[in-house]
């Protein structure tokens, strides 16, 4: 795959400070110029003020100029440079396609785990309670997309841009990949245009508790959904919701597709492809508190 990851996105808020100092609690490391960091992708959450939250942009990754010649001639766009920007006709998210290098993770140790019959771990406790410090993502994972078409929206993605589809939500959505990972965009159908959810990848199921306690401790209200597993990309979940109505997921074991031809994308049907095991999903995961604000380009963040 010529496209390689998805390097960053920016996101538009109303509270840019208040949204800013969630995603400082939330492990991300704030840098000088509005941007934030993780521990492996390095500057991957930008900041800005809109009027509603919305995603306002994502940068993706490519090996070489002649990837982004190839996509400019499907979306019959100029192109000149190592950079090509272009904006999906639905949403009006700007995509900026850029040649940047693979990014490179090392390997963490395999948490130990003792079993029926396997023992990996004896004579101390487990790493997840001795663990201190508070976690930090190691990479953004994905970002989901709400449209209000979602075959012109998929179609910019995939025939426009080269991400490939890895599963679908029948009638409702497209889990898409420009990585090995899973899906770094997920496409879904709604009656307004908003950013529902980020995703960012720590280290274990272990982390993700961690991270998710920390971020309880004090403020119960960013509770949205979690423990669980999902079907599609097979990852450990947990979400929490940012001061202007987004959601944050942390996520660990994500599904890998190194070989295209060896993966058979799913269409799911019903709560299959929300998740495997975990408490339900509340309403307002599936239809935000502030749709209906939304809808009619109010702001109510709470």
């Amino acid at each position: 795959m010529s496209l390689h990851r998805l390097s960053s996105i920016t996101m538009g808020v109303p509270n840019t400070a208040e949204t800013g100092a969630y995603y400082t609690d939330f492990g991300l490391k704030p840098e000088d110029d509005g941007w934030f960091s993780t521990q492996d992708g390095g500057r991957q959450l930008r900041i800005v003020p809109t009027a509603t939250r919305r995603l306002v942009e994502i940068v993706v990754g490519v090996d070489h100029p002649d990837d982004l010649a190839a996509v400019a001639s499907r979306l019959e766009v100029p192109f000149d440079g190592d950079t090509l920007t272009v904006h999906e006709p639905v949403t009006g998210m700007r995509a900026v396609l850029r040649v940047e290098p693979r990014i490179e993770q090392q390997a963490v140790l395999a948490t130990p785990y003792n079993g029926p019959g396997r023992q990996e771990r004896a004579g101390t406790r487990a790493p997840g309670v001795l663990r201190e410090g508070r976690v930090r993502p190691r990479k953004l994972g994905h970002a989901v997309l709400a449209t209000t078409d979602l075959a012109v929206t998929s179609a910019f993605f995939i025939k426009g841009l080269g991400f490939k589809a890895s599963d679908f939500i029948k009638d409702a959505g497209a889990f898409l990949r420009c990585s090995t990972d899973h899906h770094n965009i997920l496409v879904l159908r709604a009656p307004v245009t908003f950013l529902h959810h980020t995703s960012w990848q720590v280290d274990d199921i272990d982390e993700i508790g961690r991270g998710a306690f920390a971020m309880l401790e004090d403020h119960p209200e960013r509770h949205v959904w979690g423990l669980g597993r999902h079907h599609a990309g097979s990852n450990f979940f947990w979400y929490l919701k940012d001061p202007a109505g987004n959601f944050s997921e942390y996520y660990s074991d994500m599904d890998c597709v190194i070989d295209d031809q060896l993966w058979t994308p799913e269409t799911l049907e019903g709560a299959k492809g929300l998740f495997n095991w975990g408490p339900p999903p509340p309403p307002s995961f599936l239809h935000p508190e502030d749709l209906a604000a939304l809808m009619t380009g109010a702001h109510s963040p709470r």
